[in-house]
Parts: C-alpha cells; sequence; structure tokens
C-alpha cells in the first residue's frame, strides 16, 4: 500500500483517523495506530513484518539491558543483528554476484527478496539503542511503544528517517488540535499533489523519451535515442526524484501533524543549492545528519588532519551511496559527491563564496543533474551509452519529429515544475499572508485559499490515479 493509492486515500486513512479520533486518551490512541501501522506494513509484506516486530524487540532488550551493564557490549550485539541482517537481506546478492562477476563464476545463491523499507527503520532502530548507549535517551521500558516508534506507517516505509529522542515525548503524550490537524491536511495534499501531479507525469515522460515500445529501459533504447530525448528524459527525471521523495516526506510529516506527531524536515529546496555541501544540507536531510552523527563525528569529523578529513568523508559517502542500493553505480554516486565535496572543502568552496549566488546555483545543478544519471542506470553499458548521447557521441539526430511532438507537449508543464522546485511559489504565498492582515478582502481569500486549494489538489490527484498504472515510489526500493 502507497500514500498515493485509492485505497489508502478513501479507505485506510479515513478509517485510522475516525477510530484514533474515537480513542480519548494516548495510550489508547498509540493502539490504534500501532495496529494500524502493523497492517500497513503486512499489506505489502505480510511474512517481512515479523521481521520487524522482531528486530524491534530486539533492540528494546538491548537497551534495556544497557541499564544492567555491559553497555558497549549490548551496543556491538546490536549493530551485528541490525547491519548483519540488513547486509544478508540488501547486500548479500550483491556481493555475492560481484565475487562471481570477478572471477567469471555464474552465481549460485538464490535471489533474496528485499523487504519494503528495512533501510529506513533499521536506522531509526539503531539510531535508538546508540542514542541510549550515549545517554541521549533513556531505555524505554515498554515494548509497545519502541514497536511503535519503529513501525509508524507515516514514515516507516521511506522516511524520513525520525530518531527516538525527537518523538519520546509524543509518544507519550501528544495533544491534537484543529491548527494542528488544518496544517496537517494541507501539508498532505500538497505532498500528495507533489507526488501525484508532478512527480508521476515527469517520470512518465523520463521514460517515454528512452524506453523501447515494451516501456522498457535497455541498452538498445538508449542508444537509439536523440540528443534531445535524453537530456529532457534526465530532466524530467531530476523533477521526478525530487517531487517523489519529498512529496512522500511532505504527506508523512502532514499526517504526523494530524495526530500530533512533528516530525523534522526533510527537504529544504536543494536545487537553489549553491554548493554540493549546500544541497545535501538540504535534500534528504534525516539521512544527511544520520551519517553525520553516527558515522563521521565518530570517525573523527573535520577535528582531525586533512587527509584523515578526507578519508572519513570517503567512507560516509561510500556508505551513503550503498545504503542507496545494492549496486556500483550506487557507489559511484556516492563517490561522484564525495569528489565535489572534497574539492569544495580544499578551495572551490572559497572561491563560490565570492562568487555571485548564481554561479554556485549553475554549477552546483551540473553536478546534481550528472550524478542522476550515475544514479538513475543500475547498467553500466547504458549508463555510458546514455553519456555518449548526451553528448552527442552516439551518431544519432539531435532530434526527431516523435521527440520533438512529445517534448511540445510538456512545453509549459517542464517549466511550471521546475518553479515548484523553488521557493517562488512559498515566498507569494508568505507575501500573501502577511498582506492578509492589511486587507479585508486578501484576509477572507487567504482563508477561502487555505480551504480550497488542498481541496482541488486532492481532487486533482485523484483524477490522475484512477486509470493510472503508474504509481511508484523511487524510494521504496532502498
Amino acid at each position: 500500500m502507497v500514500f498515493s493509492s485509492l485505497v489508502f486515500l478513501y479507505a485506510f486513512l479515513p478509517i485510522c483517523l475516525l477510530c484514533y479520533t474515537l480513542a480519548k486518551t494516548t495510550p489508547a490512541r498509540n493502539v490504534v495506530l500501532l495496529v494500524f501501522s502493523l497492517v500497513f506494513y503486512a499489506w505489502g509484506e505480510p511474512i517481512y513484518v515479523l521481521l520487524l516486530v522482531g528486530m524491534a524487540f530486539f533492540d528494546w532488550l538491548f537497551a534495556l539491558q544497557m541499564r544492567k551493564g555491559h553497555r558497549r557490549l549490548w551496543l556491538v550485539l546490536s549493530c551485528i543483528v541490525n547491519l548483519g541482517i540488513l547486509a544478508v537481506f540488501k547486500y548479500l546478492n550483491f556481493a555475492a554476484d560481484s565475487v562471481c562477476a570477478l572471477f567469471g563464476m555464474p552465481s549460485v545463491i538464490p535471489s533474496i527478496a528485499l523487504p519494503i523499507g528495512i533501510s529506513f527503520y533499521k536506522f531509526q532502530l539503531l539510531s535508538y539503542v546508540i542514542d541510549v548507549y550515549r545517554g541521549e535517551v533513556l531505555a524505554q521500558p515498554r515494548f509497545d511503544k519502541v514497536l511503535l516508534y519503529a513501525s509508524l506507517f507515516h514514515q516507516c516505509i521511506a522516511g524520513p528517517i525520525v530518531r527516538y529522542a525527537h518523538v519520546e515525548a509524543e509518544i507519550s503524550e501528544r495533544r491534537v488540535d484543529w491548527e494542528g490537524v488544518s496544517e496537517g491536511i494541507r501539508r498532505f495534499c500538497v505532498g500528495l499533489g507533489k507526488k501525484v501531479i508532478i512527480a508521476n507525469t515527469c517520470g512518465q515522460l523520463a521514460d517515454t523519451l528512452i524506453a523501447a515500445g515494451n516501456g522498457n529501459i535497455t541498452l538498445a533504447s538508449v542508444t537509439a535515442a536523440d540528443g534531445a530525448a535524453l537530456w529532457v528524459s534526465m530532466f524530467a527525471y531530476t523533477l521526478q526524484i525530487y517531487f517523489d521523495f519529498s512529496g512522500y516526506s511532505d504527506m508523512a510529516i502532514g499526517m504526523g501533524r494530524m495526530i500530533g506527531f512533528r516530525y523534522l524536515e526533510n527537504f529544504n529546496y536543494p536545487y537553489i543549492a549553491r554548493s554540493v555541501k549546500d544541497f545535501w544540507r538540504r535534500w534528504h536531510m534525516s539521512l544527511s545528519t544520520f551519517f553525520r552523527d553516527y558515522v563521521y563525528i565518530p570517525l573523527g569529523g573535520s577535528r582531525c588532519s586533512l587527509w584523515r578529513n578526507l578519508f572519513n568523508m570517503l567512507v560516509v559517502w561510500a556508505l551513503t551511496g550503498l545504503w542507496h542500493g545494492a549496486s556500483w553505480n550506487f557507489v559511484l554516486w556516492g563517490l561522484w559527491s564525495f569528489v565535489f565535496l572534497a574539492i569544495e572543502k580544499l578551495f572551490l568552496g572559497k572561491l563560490l563564496d565570492r562568487l555571485p549566488a548564481v554561479f554556485g546555483v549553475i554549477y552546483t545543478l551540473a553536478v546534481v543533474f550528472f550524478g542522476w544519471v550515475l544514479f538513475r542506470f543500475q547498467d553500466f553499458n547504458v549508463m555510458w551509452a546514455a553519456v555518449q548521447g548526451l553528448f552527442g557521441f552516439t551518431g544519432n539526430y539531435w532530434t526527431t519529429f516523435e521527440t520533438t511532438t512529445l517534448i511540445k507537449n510538456y512545453a509549459f508543464f517542464l517549466p511550471v515544475a521546475a518553479l515548484c522546485a523553488t521557493p517562488l511559489f512559498k515566498a507569494i504565498s508568505r507575501r500573501w499572508h502577511v498582506a492578509a492582515g492589511r486587507s479585508r478582502v486578501l484576509a477572507v481569500t487567504w482563508s477561502v485559499a487555505q480551504i480550497v486549494w488542498p481541496m482541488v489538489l486532492l481532487a486533482v490527484s485523484t483524477v490522475m490515479l484512477v486509470g493510472d498504472s503508474y504509481n511508484p515510489f523511487l524510494y521504496f526500493q532502498f
């Protein structure tokens, strides 16, 4: 089940909110959330929900045992169990296939299905045990609260990665008010619109431009694609991956606000970043801060020699790439970010600070754009063909009649979508809100817009979902 499905929108979520409202105490509401969260996960993973429950139980137990002593032993056991299970499900096939390919042998390990969201809830549970070890939070004596923290359907599948310290108080006691509910509904509808109206449309365009007749992107289809198709396809993909993931985060944050949880922001307009460092302060912030606090700083952070600092960065970005997927293209994508972060640290960062902001934005967009090329194509032959095609080395025409016609059909949509990735509309909304305090007419229109706008987004999204089979969440694979 996904947030952008008709079953979720018009059955699961309304029933959950109704039961939540009927429950009058926080413990009763926690039971409602826990039951619905486990049903939500079991909807797509009926077997692996047992893995989720089991891992929550073990980490709850490990954290409790720390109160009795041998804190480091229990931390090590937690890391071994969590990372070991993650390695088996996510990386065993990848490692075996890589070794077999290196020695020219056929792979003998059967494919292992990847549990949905395992990278997200594993990191959440691991951060909980580490924070208990560090003394930043107290071990939770009740297992049901730890299980609720790990399985809460708002963010269990694709984030944002929530720290236990951020929601500890709200799990025990939280207040629901109309302001939070209305804000949550608006935020959810905005996220839904990002996903269904923008991300899905961009995804369909991105795939159509370079896919073969059966809809599959292959070496033959990429090699045959003209330059314009490849450039516009990658531009659409660049928008798709942002609106897909930020839309999911918006929906998660919005649902949390409806019931009294305040999840931290996960995106802050990354495509206006002035450097790659700035980009990673704005993109998937919960993952960036996780690696910063639990890998980079423990390795020594920046409080060491330059070369040691660069090594720490190398480790973090190799792991960041590997976290996104068990494939060498993701590792390459992580190292791509590392190279530019290292260059910025050595000299480029100071130069960018002295140049007008527009140069930094253009430079960052170029780095990110070609980074998404590495991210998108797992097959290196397909990836190389795409790079060659982008620079016209395949000998194909720049464009064809079919490509030109298709691009013209999206000539209005793509620029508007690009503007939606900037703070422009948020700034307009803020100015409107401020002006509403000085004008009765503007105040009325503002109030009406706050009600009508989410309804319009919901209605348009619903219409687009009816009969539309293209509705994947890209980050579900991680």
